[in-house]
C-alpha cells in the first residue's frame, strides 16, 4: 500500500507542477483592475463631447467655437484637437463671420484656430472655400490657403492664398509662385 500511495503523491506533485510552469511560463500577464469601491468603474479620457469655447479680445469682438467632439493634447492642455467645427466671429465694426470645417486646432490660451479639411467662411455675400484657415486673433488676421475659391455676387476667383486683416478687412490674394496668376472669373 506505501507503494501505491507514494506513486499517487508524486503523480499529484508532478501535476502541480505541471501547471504551475505552465501558469509561470505560458499564460501572458494580464493586469487585474480592481474597483474596492461600489461605484462603477470609469477612467479619464480627453475626449470632450459637444464643446463649446467663447472668448472676447481688448476690442470686444467675440469668438464662439462649437465642435462635435473635443481632444485635449497631453502634451500641451492649451491644445484641443475639433472634429466637426462651426465658429461664429462677432465683430463690432462689421457683420458676422461664420466658419465651417472638418476639423480645427484650438489654443485656449491664445485663441488662435487652425481649421482644416473642407473650410468655408461666410462673411456678407462672400464666401471662401479652401482647406486650410489660420485665424490668429494676435496676428488679427485670417490666412486661407490650399485650394482657394473665393466667390461673391460678381466674381469667382481662384488663388493659392487670401489674406485678411480681421480689423481693417484689407485682403491680399495670391499665389505662392510669382509666375502663376490669380484666376477671376465673372458670373454674368
Amino acid at each position: 500500500m506505501k507503494k501505491k500511495n507514494i506513486k499517487i503523491f508524486f503523480a499529484l506533485f508532478f501535476l502541480i507542477l505541471l501547471i504551475f510552469l505552465y501558469v509561470k511560463l505560458f499564460k501572458k500577464n494580464i493586469p487585474e483592475i480592481t474597483n474596492n469601491s461600489n461605484e462603477d468603474f470609469s477612467y479619464n479620457a480627453n475626449i470632450i463631447k459637444n464643446v463649446s469655447y467663447i472668448s472676447t479680445d481688448a476690442r470686444g469682438n467675440q469668438y464662439i467655437i462649437n465642435a462635435a467632439i473635443g481632444e485635449i493634447d497631453f502634451s500641451d492642455s492649451n491644445v484641443i484637437y475639433l472634429t466637426d467645427v462651426n465658429a461664429l466671429i462677432k465683430l463690432n465694426n462689421s457683420k458676422n463671420i461664420t466658419i465651417v470645417s472638418d476639423y480645427g486646432k484650438y489654443n485656449s490660451n491664445n485663441f488662435d484656430t487652425i481649421f482644416s479639411k473642407n473650410v468655408t467662411i461666410n462673411h456678407l455675400d462672400n464666401e471662401i472655400i479652401g482647406e486650410y484657415a489660420d485665424f490668429s486673433i494676435k496676428r488679427n488676421s485670417m490666412i486661407i490657403s490650399r485650394n482657394v475659391v473665393y466667390t461673391n455676387t460678381e466674381n469667382i476667383l481662384k488663388a493659392d492664398v487670401v489674406e485678411i486683416n480681421i480689423e481693417t478687412k484689407d485682403t491680399r490674394i495670391f499665389m505662392y509662385k510669382n509666375k502663376n496668376q490669380v484666376n477671376i472669373k465673372s458670373k454674368n
